[in-house]
C-alpha cells in the first residue's frame, strides 16, 4: 500500500534498487557485521525486498560463521547523505531500532537491530521471514482472519505505545550520538491547518465557523502537548506491519519519532488514511480497535479508562487528522466527475462522514454540523456512489 509522502519533503525514493545498489548494501552490511563481531562475515544469495523510501533494502544469507547470528538477516542502507534541513531517515530508523532492541523482547513489537553504522548508513535488523503483511489479510477474502490481523495491529501499537511513554530523553539521547537533532521538530501544524478553510471556501462553497476554527486551535494543541507521548512508527501502513505468530509487528521506522498517541490512535477510527489506496472497514471495527489499543495503554495512561474522556481527546485528535487530509487530498481531487468507490474521492467524502458521525457521540455539535456540511458538498459533486468501498476481506 502506498502512503501519500507529497507533503513530507522526502529526500528521494528508491522503488526497486539496481544490481550496484544491492550490492552496495550488501557490502555495507558485510563491513558492519564484520565490525560488531569482529571477523569477516559473508552474506550471500541477496534478494531487493524493494523497499518504497531512500533505502535499499536487501535480504540475504549468512554464510556459516562461529557467530550466534540468525540464517538470514535483512540489511537497510542509505546511500545518500541527508538533506540539509531535513529530516534524516537513517537517523531517525537507527535510533528507532535502537530503542526497542533496548527493550525486552516480549516488548519490542519489531525486529531486533544487530548491528548499525552511521559512517556507512546501514543497519542490519534480523529478518522476520516470509510472513503475511496486515495488507495481505485485508486484501485476502477471509473476514475473520482479517479481523483478528486488525485487532492484533491495535494490540501491538498500544504496547508500543505503552512501553514507551517515558522514553523520549532516551530517544533524543540516542539521536545526538547519530549527529540528528536534540529532538524532531513538529512541523507547524498551525499554519497548515489555516489552509484549509479557504480550500473549503473556494471549492466546495463552505465556510468553516468560528467554533469549529477554535476546535482546530485545540486540536494543535493537542498535537503538541507534552501529554500522553510514546514513541510513533508514524507511517501506519498495513504494508509495514507483519502479521506473525507472536502478534503484528512493525517494519518501518524512517519517520519514527516521538509524538502524543492520541494522533496515532486517531487512525484506529480512520484507518491508513494517508495512504493512497486507503479503503473502509466494517461498522464496529474501529471501535474494537480503540478497545485493543486502550487494554494496552490504560495501565499507563489511567485517564483513557474514562469512555467520555478518552472519546473527547480521539474526536479532538480525528478532526485535525481529517483537516491534515483534507488540505493534501482536496487540491487534486477532480469534483467534476461522479467518484468510483475505491477513489480518493469516495475516501475523503466518508473520512468526512465519519467525523461528523464521532464528533455527534463526543456531543462536538459544531464540528458534527459542519463536518455534516462538508460531506454533502462533496457528495453533490462526486454523486450517489461516493461512498468507500470495503477493504476485499470484509466484501
Amino acid at each position: 500500500m502506498k502512503v501519500d509522502t507529497s507533503s513530507a519533503g522526502d529526500a528521494g525514493v528508491r522503488a526497486g534498487a539496481g544490481e550496484s545498489a544491492v550490492a552496495a548494501a550488501v557490502a555495507a552490511g558485510e563491513a558492519v557485521l564484520s565490525r560488531r563481531f569482529g571477523s569477516a562475515i559473508t552474506l550471500v544469495h541477496p534478494e531487493d525486498l524493494e523497499g518504497s523510501g531512500p533505502a535499499t533494502v536487501v535480504r540475504a544469507r549468512v554464510v556459516s560463521s562461529s557467530f550466534a547470528l540468525p540464517r538470514t538477516l535483512v540489511v537497510k542502507h542509505y546511500p545518500d547523505p541527508p538533506v540539509p534541513g531535513r529530516g534524516d531517515r537513517f537517523a531517525q530508523e537507527a535510533v528507532s531500532y535502537q530503542l526497542f532492541t533496548a527493550l525486552a523482547p516480549d516488548e519490542r513489537m519489531c525486529p531486533e537491530l544487530l548491528a548499525h553504522d552511521g559512517r556507512d548508513r546501514v543497519l542490519v535488523i534480523e529478518d522476520l521471514g516470509r510472513a503475511p503483511t496486515l495488507q495481505d489479510k485485508l486484501a485476502a477474502r477471509d473476514s475473520r482472519a482479517a479481523e483478528r490481523a486488525l485487532l492484533s495491529w491495535a494490540r501491538s501499537l498500544g504496547r508500543l505505545h505503552a512501553s514507551t511513554a517515558s522514553r523520549e530523553a532516551d530517544f533524543n539521547a540516542l539521536l545526538r550520538r547519530l549527529g540528528g537533532p536534540g529532538r524532531i521538530e513538529e512541523s507547524d501544524l498551525a499554519a497548515q491547518a489555516a489552509e484549509v478553510p479557504p480550500m473549503l471556501a473556494g471549492l466546495l462553497g463552505v465556510s468553516v465557523p468560528e467554533a469549529v476554527l477554535e476546535r482546530v486551535a485545540t486540536a494543535v494543541s493537542q498535537a503538541r502537548s507534552a501529554a500522553f507521548r510514546a514513541f510513533s512508527p508514524v507511517e501506519l501502513s498495513p504494508d509495514n506491519n507483519l502479521v506473525t505468530g507472536s502478534g503484528v509487528r512493525f517494519l518501518d521506522f524512517e519517520r519514527g519519532r516521538v509524538r502524543t498517541a492520541l494522533v496515532d490512535a486517531a487512525y484506529l477510527r480512520l484507518p491508513f488514511a494517508f495512504c493512497s489506496d486507503a479503503l473502509a472497514l466494517p461498522a464496529g471495527m474501529s471501535e474494537a480497535m480503540i478497545a485493543a489499543w486502550r487494554a494496552e495503554v490504560v495501565s499507563v495512561w489511567p485517564s483513557f479508562a474514562d469512555d467520555a474522556e478518552l472519546a473527547e481527546l480521539l474526536t479532538v485528535s480525528e478532526l485535525l487528522l481529517v483537516w491534515q487530509i483534507t488540505r493534501v487530498t482536496l487540491p487534486r481531487l477532480d469534483l467534476r466527475r461522479h467518484a468510483a468507490p475505491v477513489s480518493r474521492e469516495a475516501a475523503l467524502v466518508t473520512w468526512w462522514r465519519n467525523l461528523a458521525k464521532h464528533a455527534g457521540y463526543a456531543r462536538h455539535t459544531d464540528v458534527a454540523e459542519h463536518a455534516t456540511r462538508v460531506a454533502a458538498a462533496l457528495g453533490a459533486r462526486l454523486g450517489p456512489h461516493a461512498d468507500l468501498a470495503f477493504y476485499p476481506a470484509f466484501r
